[in-house]
């Protein structure tokens, strides 16, 4: 019998893949992205200390997001990492989309956040 791998896990093994190539520096950090079906959070991380510099997620309440899991939602994530960045002296970023397809939400946030001022 063929067991089906989850979506979730098949997600993480491309974020592997994606990651053994990626890595933020503190010159240029990383862009990370994760979605879930009710909500989306972005952090910009330093991997070579281990640190997030920056975050963003539409659980915070004074972004006063009604539905975090739609492409709206992801549009505000986006602007709200970049002017965050931009506080943090963040002008440039590698972007991982955490195994997800470029496509919706994450493709929102990600030109959200090129609108307002981060280069990826």
């Amino acid at each position: 019998m063929i067991k089906k791998q989850s979506r979730n896990d098949m997600r993480l093994e491309r974020h592997k893949r994606v990651r053994k190539n990626l890595s933020g520096t503190a010159a240029r950090p990383r862009l990370n992205v994760f979605r879930s079906n009710a909500n989306i959070t972005a952090q910009i991380i330093d991997d070579e200390k281990g640190v997030t510099l920056v975050s963003a997620s539409s659980l915070e309440k004074e972004l006063n997001i009604k539905n975090g899991g739609n492409i709206e939602a992801a549009k505000i994530i986006g602007a709200e990492i970049a002017k965050r960045a931009k506080k943090a002296k963040i002008k440039e970023v590698v972007f991982d989309r955490g195994g997800y397809l470029y496509h919706g939400r994450v493709k929102a946030l990600a030109e959200a956040a090129r609108e307002n001022g981060l280069e990826f």
